[in-house]
């Protein structure tokens, strides 16, 4: 490979940075409201004891979610809001096949535009759920009695410029199950979605943007609910890293409900304290403090979005750092320009085969071998997944603290695995050295590998370029393995796992955002099975470990090219044990 090359191929990203550099945006909050905010916290704590103490367990399709549900409606009528339902019956993960309702109320407006406000119910039924999330519940309904009965001449209603629906959903502590139904089906045109995870947490304010898709909401809105929670708590709230919203978007896993809404195009952000899970989450440990600084917060935010003013659509993508914004598709360009000098070397590395005439047949068919094995094996994985011996949720991703999401199916696994290591012994069959390997022969196995990982996040740049970040440390780690095919085996190998850190990064976030610790990879793997990462990210996935596996054996000198027909034996593993079992019966048949 043109080492100059390469180097000089890093020029190119001077354009993106600067790109980069001036779509920096400072979006501006909303105005805030006229009035101030009437939110009783007092009221709103007493409201989540009460829940959390009466229905303790509300995992959907229970006895305690059926009377949470009725608590809802109940508490609405005092308010005089009528109260809607969405119902229907699905397939929960650890739960089976449930019903489900989400419930909401409405304060009519000028307008049929809606201002939503949302909050779940349900909990994981490990505990009382009083932070998570009968807090919010209890916030969502003290925010509906503002709209629905004033206590001060000050507050005298008046009819507001949208409708403020308040909804409480279903299935939110399993993967917005609920959200998600809702946003597919939303009677009315929805303008703003303002999520509350919990509000009764010890720690401090956190704003969460992340949806579905590889989305954003709007960056005003973003900007309005930090302000709000800013005048409230007197800090900036709490939110992801720059790092931490790069893999969002490369690899979307919003567990709160404004994860559907931001896929579907709808601004929506999620707002929570975090506190403790399980049965820790017990009623004493609510702070009232929190709930007043989230709930005012959240009272100011409804009423500066209603105050008549456009809320920009900004659902494209963007980095928030802060009080500035990084537009996404200037991140997106910079991405694809850091493959550049990828491409670049590996097309001269091509072409320097192609001028010493290094056949790249017996490459091909190596690569194509494992191709097919790790296919299979992802087929093999799937069906698997089909037949019931993986968690099932309806394209929902599982709950991290749930059982599902820990307990690996051993069984399942183990028949799982013997059926790959059949798999892997027919592959195998025609990829052991037969004979001496020589250096054009690893370098034609390399090339061809380097090829195919081209062709992989060529594929990436189309389908979403923010997974890029995944792979560009293979991409330029594993690029210069064949300049160190002579060196030692310590250094090839720490090239090679150098590469392996873009997975290791994805994997990481997930352990440690949802805190699943080493029980991460099976984690992500459910992902695939339950339908949340489709079939095309699947078979990227399989078509670069095939990548990485043509090179690891090179860089551990196991690679063997293809054999030639005439250096194939005269039967394959199949045909070999078919032979032997024929002749066995035979021997035994002339005994007897």
């Amino acid at each position: 490979m043109n080492g100059r090359l390469y180097r000089t191929s890093f020029a190119i990203l001077a354009l993106p940075l600067l790109l980069a550099a001036f779509s920096l945006a400072r979006p501006g909050p909303l105005p805030a409201p006229l009035l101030p905010p009437s939110f009783d916290a007092t009221s709103a704590r007493e409201l989540a004891v009460d829940l959390a103490t009466q229905y303790p367990s509300r995992a959907p399709g229970s006895a305690g979610s059926l009377g949470a549900a009725q608590w809802f409606r109940d508490r609405m009528a005092q308010y005089g809001l009528p109260v809607a339902s969405q119902e229907w019956t699905q397939t929960v993960a650890g739960l089976g096949r449930v019903p489900l309702r989400n419930l909401w109320a409405m304060s009519a407006g000028e307008s049929r535009d809606a201002i939503v406000v949302v909050a779940h119910r349900d909990d994981l039924g490990d505990g009382a759920g009083a932070n998570a999330d009968a807090s919010g519940t209890a916030t969502l309904v003290e925010l509906a009695r503002t709209y629905a009965r004033p206590e001060t001449p000050a507050q005298q209603r008046v009819r507001s410029a949208h409708t403020i629906v308040f909804l409480s959903t279903d299935g939110g502590a399993f993967g917005a199950i609920g959200a998600e139904r809702f946003a597919a089906r939303a009677p009315f045109p929805i303008l703003a979605v303002l999520d509350l995870g919990s509000t009764g947490g010890r720690g401090w304010p956190r704003v969460d943007i992340v949806g579905d898709t590889p989305r954003s909401p709007a960056a005003t809105l973003v900007a309005t609910v930090a302000r709000r929670l800013t005048d409230q708590a007197g800090e900036p709230p709490d939110r992801v890293s720059v790092i931490g919203q790069l893999t969002d978007l490369g690899l979307p896993l919003a567990l709160g409900d404004q994860g559907p809404f931001v896929a579907r195009g709808v601004p929506a952000v999620a707002v929570s304290t975090p506190g403790p899970h399980g049965v820790r989450d017990r009623p004493e440990s609510l702070d009232i403090r929190r709930m007043r600084q989230v709930g005012q917060a959240a009272e100011a935010v409804v009423a500066s979005l209603d105050q008549g003013f456009a809320l920009a659509q900004g659902n494209s993508s963007f980095i928030w750092l802060g009080g500035r914004i990084v537009r996404g598709w200037a991140v997106e360009l910079l991405l694809v320009a850091l493959t550049v000098p990828f491409l670049a070397g590996t097309v001269d590395l091509f072409a320097l085969c192609r001028r010493r005439r290094v056949a790249l047949g017996g490459a091909i068919g190596a690569f194509r071998n494992r191709l097919v094995f790790w296919l299979v094996s992802g087929g093999l994985f799937l069906l698997f997944g089909a037949l019931g011996a993986w968690p099932a949720g309806g394209g929902r991703p599982l709950a991290p603290a749930t059982a599902a999401a820990g307990d690996w199916p051993v069984l399942a696994l183990i028949g799982l695995g013997v059926l790959v290591l059949g798999v892997w012994t027919l592959a195998r069959h025609n990829l052991v050295p037969r004979s001496e390997v020589t250096g054009e022969d690893e370098l034609a196995g390399q090339t061809v590998g380097l090829l195919a990982l081209a062709i992989v996040a060529v594929l990436v740049m189309a389908t979403n370029p923010y997974a890029l970040l995944f792979l560009l440390p293979a991409l330029h780690a594993w690029l210069w393995l064949p300049q160190v095919q002579d060196r030692r085996r310590a250094v090839r190998a720490a090239i090679f796992a150098f590469g392996l850190t873009g997975p290791a990064l994805a994997v990481g976030e997930v352990a440690v955002r949802h805190g699943l610790g080493l029980d991460a990879p099976w984690y992500v793997l459910d992902l695939f099975s339950l339908g949340v990462l489709g079939l095309p990210t699947f078979v990227l996935l399989l078509a670069t470990a095939a990548v990485g596996a043509q090179l690891a054996t090179i860089a551990v000198r196991r690679y063997a090219p293809y054999p030639a027909p005439q250096d194939r034996p005269g039967l394959g593993p199949v045909r070999s044990l078919v032979r032997t079992v024929v002749l066995a019966r035979r021997a035994r048949r002339r005994i007897a």
